[in-house]
């Protein structure tokens, strides 16, 4: 018997050691990594780790701490004490005991497991972040939005759950300083290490809300939190690790978007505005359309539009009555022209075949979030110089064959699928690197999944129960 007991412990201590080893390097096992640059098979100069959407939940799924713990038993006594008669007494004891096992205690029980699910939320989200960046290495790392569960809480909840997202999620992870954000910043790419642990944070819907509910206060307490939801940074490829003499050497533009209140209408015209401004400003302090040696990648929350069926979320617009102001209440998508803005005015991707470079526009990625799905897609305009005849349009990305033609202007649109568990705890893994070539920019892009959140839950509650077999074993022996 003893030794049937020792032998299911020691089959015990190997599948938690197994299952163990398993979750804390998954992306090995899974074989996850950054793809390589070109022919020469190397890490790419710029690794990008990109989360999508962790939605970071909290009291607000809670009940109310000021509410009873069991108010079916607050007024007992004094209701038992004021009865007329024993038979009232009992009815009144009856009734309140009923309601406190039939109501209070699972109210209770249910409160206290939804606070261990966030708890153990927090960590999940945790471990896919720190286990994949000590793992793969990124340069760069960006949650593309929503990294809050509502807009609606308030200021002191938005705090705590700002304190999880730091102390707990990201925990070794620092805020992009506002100095740094301020104006276009320009340096080589590689020379600071402390990218690898700034964490790009975009602005999602969840966060500051659509066009229809955005206010100053909710941008400010987000840009407070997290930084800036509006800014431009510069790498540069330089041999001699300076940005002297950069003029001329290939460049990669990061632009952080808050694209919330691109469409309209919008309650705060003044937010929308600067908005519109921050874009303008990115289109007049570019280079030449024709300069190849450019690339840009977007970063920001709301797809581009697409038409129905190519992505899990087709085009979705709803608005508030005019008595709440008649703005933008919930979209999946970019408007059809505030996406066409945006590709024909950073990418310069006009379809006019006698604008400059033919109308082709200027080199880059676009990464986004906001559809937990994810979705993968090429945007591609018909040249011609018809105007009429030049319309946007977007199809799937591994069964594109216009991507191939580099006679029309077009890019590719990532949406990166959501890392909360019921979306498998995914993350997307973006190279970009410089080719000798061809003289332009490359990007490619893989993914790397954890799998559901009660992965890590079994792993770690199997672990505490082998640890705490294996000690009552050790006493026992004593």
């Amino acid at each position: 018997m003893i030794q049937n007991l020792h032998r299911a412990l020691l089959a015990l201590v190997l599948l938690s050691t197994a299952l163990t080893v398993y979750l804390y390097n998954y992306p090995a096992l899974h074989r996850c990594a950054f793809p390589l640059q070109g022919d020469t098979h190397s890490a790419a100069p710029f690794r990008l780790l990109a989360l999508g959407d962790p939605q970071l939940e909290g009291d607000s799924s809670l009940p109310n701490p000021e509410d009873a713990l069991f108010p079916s038993i607050v007024n007992l006594w004094q209701d038992v004490v004021t009865s007329c008669s024993v038979a009232q007494r009992l009815q009144v004891t009856r009734q309140s005991l009923t309601d406190l096992f039939a109501s209070d205690l699972p109210r209770v029980l249910q409160s206290y497991r939804k606070r261990l699910d966030l708890f153990g939320n927090d960590y999940y989200l945790a471990h896919i972040y720190r286990t994949l960046h000590r793992s793969l290495d990124p340069t760069h790392v960006t949650v593309l939005g929503d990294l809050l569960g509502s807009q609606w809480i308030s200021d002191a909840e938005f705090e705590r759950r700002g304190w999880r997202y730091w102390q707990r999620v990201f925990q070794d992870g620092l805020r992009v300083d506002d100095e740094m954000t301020a104006d276009i910043q320009v340096t080589s790419l590689g020379q600071d290490n402390t990218w690898k642990r700034r964490i790009i944070n975009v602005a999602g819907n969840h966060d500051v809300g659509y066009a229809g509910d955005m206010n100053g206060g909710r941008l400010q307490r987000f840009e407070k939190v997290f930084g800036r939801a509006n800014w431009e940074t510069r790498f540069v490829l330089n041999q001699n690790g300076t940005v002297e003499g950069t003029n001329d050497a290939p460049e990669l533009r990061i632009v952080v978007l808050n694209s919330l209140n691109l469409d309209t209408p919008a309650v705060d015209h003044d937010l929308q505005r600067e908005t519109y401004e921050f874009i303008n400003n990115i289109i007049a302090a570019s280079r030449p359309v024709e300069d190849e040696t450019t690339g840009t990648i977007l970063l920001t929350h709301l797809p581009l539009h697409k038409e129905v069926g190519v992505c899990v979320d087709s085009p979705f617009f709803d608005f508030y009555n005019e008595d709440n102001g008649g703005g933008v209440k919930e979209q999946n998508h970019l408007s059809y022209n505030a996406g066409k803005g945006l590709l024909e005015g950073i990418y310069g991707m006009s379809g006019n075949p006698q604008a400059p470079h033919g109308g082709l526009g200027r080199n880059g990625i676009i990464l986004t979030g906001h559809d937990h799905e994810g979705c993968d897609v090429y945007h591609h305009l018909p040249t011609d110089l018809n105007a009429e005849s030049r319309r946007w349009s977007a199809e799937r990305w591994e069964s594109s064959m216009t991507r191939f033609n580099n006679t029309i202007p077009g890019i590719r649109e990532i949406t990166v699928r959501s890392m909360m568990g019921d979306f498998g705890g995914n993350a997307g893994l973006l190279s970009a690197w410089f080719d000798d070539q061809s003289q332009r920019w490359r990007f490619e892009y893989s993914t790397c999944s954890l799998g559901v959140q009660h992965i890590w839950w079994t792993v770690h509650i199997l672990d505490l129960v082998t640890i705490g077999l294996v000690s009552l074993a050790a006493i026992c022996q004593v």
